[in-house]
């Protein structure tokens, strides 16, 4: 995928590996706004930012609303910053929300400043016991890293360790891979999510984020044989769905393509892909009708 300033809502699904319907729920928090040209709505590189901070923080067992809250509560103790969620270091204890700016670390709903180390610090006591630290905290060092663009490199380096000291970590095989990817390294990119593979054959995302890198790459019936595996290991995949029904067109698999077009819609009817899906299977039974006459 091309670099570029301006990201479709299937863009970004595809890139961070959300659905539809968690886009349109953060939209609907006013956790991310999309952009408008014209009729078309996109997000810019900032918006990637704070949807994948988004992401990591849910994922770290932040709910929704307390999310949504602390967004709230720094816009309006930072009115200069728009989009908190990209121009700051957001971080999270597995509860609370906290925002880091300089060598201060504030919790946004209450107010309250928590104890800090300056990044030259963190990075001097990383080097010290670094033989020391576990997998997970190099997860979570990796987790925190990946936030700040800056720092993308050292989240990388902290996935390595925290696969280092533990080969089975799919978890930051495939968090790493997908920065390669973003990065456009596909080949990279490709060689983490076969590592992941690796440990775990039964991952339906591994299989999905290799048969994606793969497409990109021109290898496009690999491609097809990996989402075919992540939908038969995850049959209510649908982003899955809709990316073997796409690779499978550019294979002149037809009648595939129909299957998993018709599937996606059944999975996601009212979804940002939706529309497509159905263009697709109509331009289908167009071409099949033309055939029989």
């Amino acid at each position: 995928m091309a670099t570029t300033d301006q990201y479709s809502p299937e863009d970004v699904q595809r890139i961070l590996g959300l659905t539809s319907k968690q886009l349109e729920q953060w939209e609907r928090l006013g956790l991310v706004s999309a952009q408008k040209a014209g009729t078309e709505r996109y997000y810019d590189f900032r918006d990637l930012i704070g949807l994948r901070t988004i992401k990591q923080l849910l994922e770290k067992g932040v709910t929704a609303n307390r999310l949504q809250k602390a967004v709230s509560a720094l816009k309006e103790k930072l009115s200069q910053v728009e989009t908190p969620l990209s121009q700051l270091r957001i971080l999270s204890d597995g509860k609370d929300v906290l925002v880091e700016q300089g060598a201060a670390r504030l919790e946004p709903v209450s107010g309250q400043f928590a104890l800090n180390f300056e990044t030259r610090e963190l990075d001097e006591r990383v080097r010290v016991i670094a033989k020391g630290r576990s997998a997970d905290e190099w997860m979570s060092l990796a987790l925190a890293y990946e936030a700040d663009l800056q720092a993308r490199p050292k989240a990388m380096e902290a996935y390595d360790r925290c696969v280092d000291a533990d080969p089975s970590n799919v978890g930051a095989l495939l968090n790493c891979g997908t920065l390669h990817y973003e990065d456009g390294n596909f080949e990279k990119a490709a060689e983490y999510f076969e590592r992941a593979l690796e440990m775990d054959e039964s991952s339906a995302l591994a299989h999905f984020n290799l048969g994606s890198v793969l497409e990109d790459m021109g290898r496009v019936e690999e491609a097809r044989q990996h989402l075919r595996q992540a939908v038969r290991l995850e049959p209510r995949y649908c982003d899955a769905h809709y990316n073997l029904a796409f690779v499978c067109e550019k294979l002149g698999a037809v009648a595939e393509a129909r299957e998993h077009w018709a599937t996606y819609l059944k999975l996601d009817p009212v979804g940002p892909w939706a529309a497509h899906a159905r263009q697709r299977l109509a331009a289908g039974q167009v071409s099949k009708s033309a055939t029989t006459k």
